[in-house]
């Protein structure tokens, strides 16, 4: 990674610096009678300025792509799946301060990825809507979860 980074800062360094500076080119005209004209004309790019910006280019866009599309030898971990693996590694702990219901609630959404709509709670859990609902609100009100309204419904996520 740090060498595609390198790589890419390079490339554009040398671009940048081919571009904001083009070759002045000169013309020398000789005639018959020995004489020579030389006449300079600035800002023109070169085929060889040409061809490094592009190579230039070239090299910078595959190495933008691959920082851009690599994953890495072994499977990163989103910030999402660290989260969530902390608040199971808190649960032990907290099971023991809650009741039968809110466990059930908790257990369910912590299961489910840490992210649920309410009537899809209802459903997994087995309880009824108002349970679920007077439930869910104690959770909130101990800063375990937090229910955000989508549309009709509710989504619920640990916090």
């Amino acid at each position: 990674m740090a060498i595609a980074t390198a790589v890419l800062a390079a490339s554009i360094v040398v671009a940048a610096l081919k571009l904001l500076q083009p070759a002045s080119l000169s013309i020398n005209i000789f005639s018959g009678n020995g004489t020579k004209t030389v006449t300079s004309v600035p800002g023109l790019y070169t085929i060889d300025d040409m061809l490094t910006v592009s190579g230039a280019m070239l090299i910078a866009g595959l190495s933008s792509s691959f920082l851009l599309f690599y994953q890495g030898g072994e499977a990163q971990d989103s910030l999402g799946s660290v989260v969530l693996d902390e608040r199971k590694a808190r649960w032990q702990e907290l099971s023991k301060t809650l009741k039968d219901d809110e466990v059930k609630v908790y257990q369910v959404v912590l299961d489910g990825g840490g992210l649920m709509s309410q009537g899809e709670l209802v459903t997994k859990s087995g309880l009824s809507k108002a349970t679920v609902s007077r439930t869910l609100d104690l959770l909130e009100s101990k800063g375990l979860v937090e229910k955000r309204r989508r549309g009709m419904g509710n989504v619920v996520f640990l916090k």
